[in-house]
């Protein structure tokens, strides 16, 4: 297996040095539009570097941020509410991080620094979606051929959910979204509300990424895998694995909290990392949505997996456990299943502390029925895809895998009908879990079942080798991005559209997406 290493190894800091719960998690703030009528709402956001500490015992970071923040502020809409946003590229023209030039989209017959803002998980059309090949540069000075309007349109079509935003460009998504470039973006509606669920200071979104960073508290990323590829100046690593946790841009940071109910919004935005969390108190969490809104009724785990853009809103209640500090941890290997172990560092995500006294009496309530999740069913489908993913060496003898076996610029094979619904089976063959991600739309999760991966490699045959095992619990929602799992079919169901167009579907591991894990579709007529 391939782990990262470069000449610039002896500058990283050690996995030691910095204190635990050493500072107050920062909680972005919410974005105000530039306007807004009874009709249309408009945004401004800009891209920049800045410094930004992210642990009080080191010097500040060199960043990228959305509104000179990592992560970006939030922004907060209306379900159906139309809104505008100018996504303006202010970074400078010397990337942060450094490019691999052998990656396809990322040779240097383009600008070095490109961008485009993918809102994960809406319901938009395609020339708002944040397609790869539509990046811009500094004041659009140059644009991708794809590139179709500076102003994006947002219906926000779907019910309250939790989205976010981040960067997409093809051939260094992994560096732009490692560099800052990522921020929250909620759907809000009345039905929501109706529930009486922690609101104001007791909702809190948390993005949860890992860094390594060097002794200066620079950003350390790879510069070759290992071993490396000499013939190249710089070297796309197979996958990142950080050295400590981030939540919202602080290393193991603490909150302070009341004896009462929280509910928090929690994104995986890490490159690679899986993080399968736990309280280290024993208590459940209480999961009320996934990704595309809000589950039917909530539940109860002790134990919650997410892998990389992964959407989870759960409930925490630390009623009577006023002066007690809880830790949120991790134990998820990298990559996962059978990777790199978690450690001292790596293992520990953050601190809720319950010393604050109680402001309020708690109305807020944990609902035994929220919203109706009828199923599609299965023989309403009007096709069904087959499509695998393996493991293969590039010509560089790295590790490298395609979706279907095809790569970006090959001809697109899927293009479903508008209004049908398609099953897609992902066949995962390699030795690790994908995050499989699809624009536009939520699916729901069918199944997973081992197969016998040998037999399909080598003939192509798929033989089940087990019975079918449903969803997860906290799975058992609208999805728009799924763990696939290796030598397993994982079956999703959906139905394409509103909006007819060119979207992408891909692997959200971001180096894997860079090194061409990624297709488009198109929605016909």
């Amino acid at each position: 297996m391939y782990h990262d290493g470069s000449s610039h190894k002896r500058f990283r800091s050690s996995r030691t040095k910095l204190t635990k719960f050493a500072d107050e998690l920062p909680i972005p703030p919410v974005l105000k539009p530039r306007w807004k009528d009874r009709i249309q709402t408009y945004y401004e956001v800009n891209m920049s570097e800045f410094k930004q500490s992210l642990h009080s015992e080191l010097n500040d970071t060199t960043v990228w941020g959305y509104e000179g923040s990592y992560p970006g502020p939030t922004i907060e809409v209306e379900s159906g509410e139309k809104v505008f946003i100018k996504w303006n590229n202010n970074l400078p023209d010397k990337h942060l991080l450094p490019i691999d030039y052998s990656l396809h989209g990322a040779h240097k017959d383009v600008p070095e620094v490109r961008t485009v803002v993918h809102v994960h998980g809406a319901c938009v059309e395609w020339e708002s979606d944040g397609y790869p090949e539509a990046w811009f540069t500094n004041g659009f000075k140059q644009v991708g051929r794809y590139f179709k309007k500076q102003i994006y349109r947002y219906d926000n079509c779907s019910p309250a959910c939790t989205l976010w935003y981040h960067d997409h460009t093809i051939g260094i998504t992994r560096l732009n979204v490692y560099a800052g470039l990522a921020g929250f973006f909620l759907i809000r509606d009345q039905r929501e509300r109706s529930f009486n669920l922690p609101s104001g200071k007791y909702e809190i979104p948390l993005i949860i990424q890992d860094k390594t960073l060097n002794e200066d508290g620079s950003l350390y990323y790879p510069t070759q895998p290992n071993p490396p590829v000499p013939e190249l100046e710089t070297s796309v690593s197979p996958q990142f694995i950080g050295e400590t946790n981030l939540v919202n841009g602080k290393v193991h940071p603490y909150l302070n909290v009341e004896p009462r109910k929280y509910r928090f919004r929690m994104l995986n935005g890490a490159n690679t990392r899986f993080f399968r969390m736990m309280l280290d108190s024993g208590q459940l969490m209480y999961v009320i949505a996934t990704d595309g809104g809000l589950m039917q009724h909530p539940v109860g785990v002790t134990e919650m997996m997410l892998s990389p853009a992964e959407r989870a809103d759960v409930i925490i209640d630390f009623t009577n456990l006023a002066g007690k500090h809880i830790n949120l941890t991790n134990d998820a290997p990298t990559p996962f299943p059978s990777g790199v172990p978690v450690d001292e560092n790596t293992s520990v995500v953050m601190q809720f502390r319950v010393v604050l006294p109680l402001s309020t009496i708690d109305t807020s309530v944990i609902p035994a029925m929220m919203v109706a999740m009828p199923k599609l069913n299965e023989q309403a489908a009007d096709k069904t895809r087959y499509l695998p993913f393996r493991k293969d060496l590039d010509r560089f003898g790295r590790p490298y895998m395609l979706l279907d076996n095809k790569p970006w610029d090959a001809p697109i094979s899927e293009n479903p009908a508008l209004g049908s619904i398609e099953i897609w089976y992902l066949i995962n063959v390699s030795p690790d879990s994908h995050p499989i991600h699809l624009h536009l739309v939520d699916f729901q999760i069918i199944d997973r079942r081992d197969i016998d991966a040998d037999k399909f490699a080598k003939e192509g045959i798929l033989q089940f080798t087990g019975a079918a095992i449903p969803p997860q619990p906290h799975e058992q929602g609208w999805k728009d991005t799924i763990q696939a799992n290796p030598n397993q079919v994982t079956r999703i169901i959906m139905r394409f559209g509103p909006y007819t167009g060119l979207y992408v579907w891909h692997c959200h591991v971001l180096e894997h997406e860079d090194n061409e894990m990624m297709r488009p579709f198109i929605v016909i007529k």
